[in-house]
Parts: C-alpha cells; structure tokens; sequence
C-alpha cells in the first residue's frame, strides 16, 4: 500500500496528553512495523548518541568563549580593543533568543527540517572559518558571533523536534542526556582550545576546529532525522501550518517563563566570575582557577541526566524545587562562605548538579502546558523557553559588572560576600531562589 493512502486514526486524549503535539498523536494503522518503535531499539539509541554530540558541538564552543575573550584581549591585533566580550554574547544569546524564529519556521514548513541542520553545520563551519581572517573585533562579531550563532540555531532546533518523536514515556530522560553533552564539552573543549590557542594562535585554532566540527558533526547528521517519515505523517504535518500561540495566555505557561527569566539572570554569573575569584581572593594559580568551570561542567552532566529522569516521573515544580533548593543552598552558604579552594570546589559540584540541571525541567513544562492547550506546538513552547534564557544571558554581562563594579561590601562583610564579589553571590543566590516560585504558587492554587 502507497504511504500516502495509509489511513491515520487518532490516539486518545490521554494518550496524546503523553506525547508531544508534533503529530505523535497520529501512526498509520498499518505498516506500522516500518518505523522504529520509540523509547527502545538501536535507533533510537544512535539517535541520541547522535543529539548528544551535536549538542556538545554546537554548544560546547560558544560555553568555551572565555578562552577567547582572554586571548584577544591580550594578543594583537584585538588588543587594545573594545567589545570583545560581545562576540561571546553574540553567540550564544542569539541562539538561543532566535529559537523562537527557527522553531516557528519548523513548525510551519516541516520540510525543512532535516535541510536545516545540514545548512546550519555549513553556516557554522563557514563562520569559524571566516573569523580566522578577522582583522577587527567587529569582525570577529559578525562571524564568530552572529553567523555562528544563526548557523548553531539552525543545526540544533531540529533535534529538539526529532526527540520528540524518538521518545515519547522517556522523553526527560532523553533530553537530559542530550544536554549533558553540553556539560562533557565544557570539560573537554577547554583544554584543548586552551593548548591550540597559547601553541598556535587564534587563527590556526579557528581552522583546525572548522575543520573538525565539519568532520565530526557531519556524518552524525545521518542519524539525526525523524522517526515517522514526512510521508506517513498526517496531512497537517506535511503541509504548512497555522501557528498556535494561545499558550502564552496559559497562567500556567507565564508563570513558569517567568521563573525561568528570573532564574536565567543569575545562572550564567558563576560561569564569568569564578575562576577570577578563585584568583583573586583565593589567589589561586590559573590551572586551579580554571578547574571550577570544569568541575560545574562535569556536576551538570549527572545534575541534567538525573533531573531528566526525575521530570518523566513527579510534577515539573517538584523538579524545579529540587533544582533551586540546591541551587540556592549552595550558592548562599558554599560560595558565600569559602574561604578555601576547596570549599569553592564543593560548591562548583553543588552548582553544576543543581543549577545546571533547570533546564532539563523545561520538558515538564512543555508537558504542563500541552495539558492545558493540546493544540500547541512542543517546539514553539520550547524555543520561547529558550529566549527566556537568552534574556538572562545577554543580561548577566553588563548586569555582573554593575554589582562587582568598586567592589562593594569588600571589607564590610564577612567570608565571601566580603571579597568584592558579595552582591553577586547574593543576587546569584536570589535569582535561583526565584527560579523556585512557581512551587509556592502551585502550593497556594494559582498554577
């Protein structure tokens, strides 16, 4: 029988309450035994093997900036320039603030998606490549910056789609070990931009690592495709749809998005600021120093996997309020308090494990919010958390300036918050409490 005249029934409400709005409601009553079975089997598995380390790429990169905004602003010829910090900002706000676009063009043109992650990788490929020939920092921005960020929007948000069908009784368990590549990245792609970097200079490293991004991510993009073909999906599927956006009218849905702002505006400050003061209060050396960030990276590969198992089993806030309670503790009272190398450790696996964990929620509020509108599109939910969490990266720079800026409460304080650094730490701590509210708010019936 021709695919196009497979007849397609609906699954029950609550069925569909279960599984994602990109049509998983729908699989043809026949010839069913095609397609790979969802949650199980070798291809899902290489499947999500494939997503991980697309996410690792894609995401470990920009993550790794620190490297170098150190760098040019200590070589020629960016020097003695300005702005450098906003290559860094550049690219990671602009992937995730131009989710909503590309999960919006996915939507409507479903066509397009596997087309996306092969011109996204090329778009990538092309920007690190070209920003090997930059002369000026405003070069740097548009390539390094803005051309990467659009290629790494275009290569991820697909992924994102394709889980979804992939993994449907799983799904946060599947999206937690996605995400955690981007945790393995943060401790391997360090080191190794580190040594390239100090060996060979800016511009070899950019190429070596365009050159390796193209080699590595391209072969996966075999394995990331769709687990129910464009053909045998319902007519609505292949065809263009109409945008549903009544979920942002949901209580349900701005409640949550905005806990996940609030949290968003702290979470990237420990990532700036630690391994400076490790150096600077506890005039630790710069391999000491360095090892915070690492040490986050690798607490938040467990904190996402372990928080994805917990999101397929107990309510969303549940998960949130795990993810803040120590979040927020060790924040206040680990960092807060260190006055050692390694109490400042213990705080950087609390962190990771925590707080690098929130995101990995975000499914569950996508399942929320399906319960309540089950018309709308898991991607578009998504990518709108996704820009909520751009928000509070693009903010966190200037933002963390303005509270470490003459260094205030040093001397007036004590421990930590007395280093320079105590409204950091403070507004670190409250923002993660904040990430928390919509616990309370669900305890008092308004969510």
């Amino acid at each position: 029988m021709a695919a196009q005249d497979i007849e397609l029934r609906p699954t029950s409400r609550s069925e569909a309450g279960e599984r994602n709005l990109i049509d998983e409601h729908f699989e043809p009553t026949s010839n069913t035994s095609s397609l790979s079975p969802p949650d199980r089997g070798k291809d899902a598995w290489l499947f999500l093997a494939a997503c991980f380390m697309v996410e690792a790429l894609v995401w470990g990169f920009p993550y790794a900036f620190g490297l170098f905004q150190e760098y040019y602003s200590t070589h020629e010829p960016f020097a003695s320039s300005k702005n450098i910090p906003v290559i860094g900002t550049c690219a990671m706000g602009i992937m995730y603030l131009s989710s909503p676009v590309a999960f919006g063009v996915l939507t409507k043109w479903p066509v397009l998606r596997r087309w996306f992650t092969f011109v996204g990788l090329f778009t990538m490929c092309l920007g690190i490549g070209l920003s090997s020939l930059c002369i000026t920092v405003n070069q740097l921005i548009a390539t390094q910056g803005v051309m990467y960020a659009i290629g790494g929007s275009m290569a991820y948000c697909p992924t994102i789609l394709f889980v979804n069908e992939w993994f449907i009784k799983r799904r946060g368990f599947a999206f937690g070990v996605m995400w955690a590549g981007t945790g393995v990245a943060g401790v391997v792609l360090p080191l190794i931009l580190q040594y390239l970097l100090h060996a060979y200079g800016f511009r070899t490293t950019l190429r070596v690592w365009s050159i390796t991004l193209l080699i590595l991510t391209g072969p996966l993009l075999f394995f990331v495709k769709p687990r129910i073909p464009l053909s045998q999906s319902p007519r609505q599927h292949r065809s263009a749809r109409t945008f549903d956006f009544s979920f942002l009218t949901l209580r349900t849905f701005l409640i949550l998005q905005f806990c996940n702002i609030l949290e968003g505006l702290g979470y990237f400050m420990p990532s700036i600021y630690l391994p400076t003061y490790a150096q600077q209060y506890l005039e630790a050396g710069s391999l000491p120093s360095a090892f915070t960030l690492i040490t986050i990276n690798v607490a938040s590969v467990f904190g996402c996997v372990l928080m994805g198992h917990l999101i397929d089993r107990f309510h969303v806030t549940t998960c949130i309020l795990i993810s803040t309670i120590g979040a927020t503790l060790g924040t206040f009272l680990l960092w807060g308090f260190s006055t050692s190398l390694p109490l400042l450790y213990i705080f950087c696996i609390t962190y990771g494990l925590f707080a690098g964990s929130f995101s990995s929620t975000w499914t569950g509020v996508i399942k929320d919010v399906q319960k309540k509108t089950d018309s709308v599109d898991a991607g578009l939910v998504f990518g709108i958390l996704a820009a909520g969490r751009g928000i509070g990266n693009v903010v966190s720079g200037p933002l963390s300036e303005a509270l470490t800026g003459g260094k205030p409460w040093e001397g007036e304080a004590g421990f930590a918050y007395g280093s320079g650094y105590g409204p950091l730490i403070a507004f670190t701590g409250i923002t993660a409490a904040c990430g928390g509210l919509s616990w309370a708010i669900r305890r008092v019936g308004w969510l």
